[in-house]
């Protein structure tokens, strides 16, 4: 984090606060992305995170003359985003904290998935890219979903310190509070993320872009989607895998209670319908939007998207999301 503002940055901030528009809006559209994906790893919702960077920035115009320079306008923004999640989360109601060995993903009705491609625009817009911003350790909805368990005050203090690296100081400065708060709160949120996290959770960090083993994995996922062949689903699946379907509670682990689950719901049934798969990416994680060409239908339409995480060539977790909703986000057609 910058701690003192540029030359540059000074003469547009004189701008913006005398209410020069065009000039509040060069000191702020640069940093859009970054606090979207900060607001949604506070919220753990891509259509929250879109309204609170509006707010964020509609706050700062009214507050502009009170950037007095002390620290970089990124530093305030981000001061002004976490404030306007924490008042966003006061209104929310609150889930209920976890028990140890819990699967968070089943336990935030609210979560969504947030397409790779606004991951991009993070450092696409950066003259200073920062990688921590976009971690895949911390944008993955393991993590995004484990750290909804925490209160809120902990939430931030745990993306200041662990995610965005800023001192203990900085974040003390970010919540107006000390830094021995600070500290308790981040030693409290380590342990409860620690408990939350998928076991073995650093073995499975692999790079942005699948490996030819896993591009073959997901492709054998897809014909056996398309084609409904639950022996080939099942083998594909580890013996102790997990599907979700947030907002649904259900959970189902296992990969003959999963394909099980799925052909009672109608998966391969003529009747039921066809389905078609198109390839995407979801927080760093592969994704799979399924289609469905129902009996008497000449046009397949959106039905579900499945985030998958691979873990030692097998596939470990499911967590299905209601396709229709995400679309235009991920850029994907309205049927095929």
């Amino acid at each position: 984090m910058s701690p003192q503002p540029s030359q540059l940055e000074s003469g547009a901030v004189a701008a913006a606060r005398a209410g020069d528009e065009a000039a509040f809006a060069s000191l702020v559209e640069p940093h859009r992305r970054e606090l979207q994906v900060h607001c949604y790893r506070m919220l753990g919702s891509l259509e929250d995170s879109e309204d609170l960077v509006q707010e964020t920035f509609l706050r700062a115009w009214r507050r502009r003359e009170t950037f007095e320079g002390r620290s970089s306008f990124r530093a305030w923004l981000y001061r002004i985003a976490t404030n306007a999640c924490l008042d966003a989360l006061e209104r929310r109601p609150r889930v209920a904290t976890a028990t140890r060995g819990a699967q968070p993903v089943a336990e935030v009705p609210w979560l969504q998935p947030y397409p790779d491609d606004l991951l991009e625009g993070v450092a696409a817009g950066e003259a200073e890219p920062e990688a921590e911003v976009v971690d895949k350790e911390t944008i993955e909805l393991a993590f995004i979903a484990a750290i909804q368990l925490l209160p809120p005050k902990q939430r931030a203090v745990l993306i200041s310190r662990d995610v965005l690296g800023w001192s203990a100081a900085e974040s003390a400065d970010l919540l107006d509070t000390s830094v021995a708060s600070v500290n308790s709160a981040l030693q409290r949120a380590r342990a409860t993320m620690k408990e939350h996290l998928p076991r073995r959770r650093l073995d499975w960090a692999a790079e942005a872009q699948p490996s030819p083993e896993e591009r073959d994995l997901l492709e054998r996922y897809m014909n056996a989607t398309e084609q409904a062949d639950a022996k080939a689903m099942v083998e594909l699946l580890r013996a102790d895998a997990l599907c979700t379907m947030p907002p649904a509670p259900e959970r189902y682990v296992g990969a003959e209670k999963i394909v099980e689950a799925w052909v009672e719901g109608g998966w391969g049934d003529d009747e039921w319908g066809h389905l078609r798969c198109v390839l995407t990416r979801v927080n760093k994680q592969p994704a799979v939007a399924c289609y469905v060409k129902r009996a008497g239908d000449s046009e397949y339409r959106p039905l579900a998207l499945d985030v998958l995480r691979i873990e030692e060539g097998e596939l470990a977790e499911i967590t299905a999301f209601q396709l229709e909703p995400l679309l235009e986000a991920l850029g994907l057609p309205r049927k095929l």
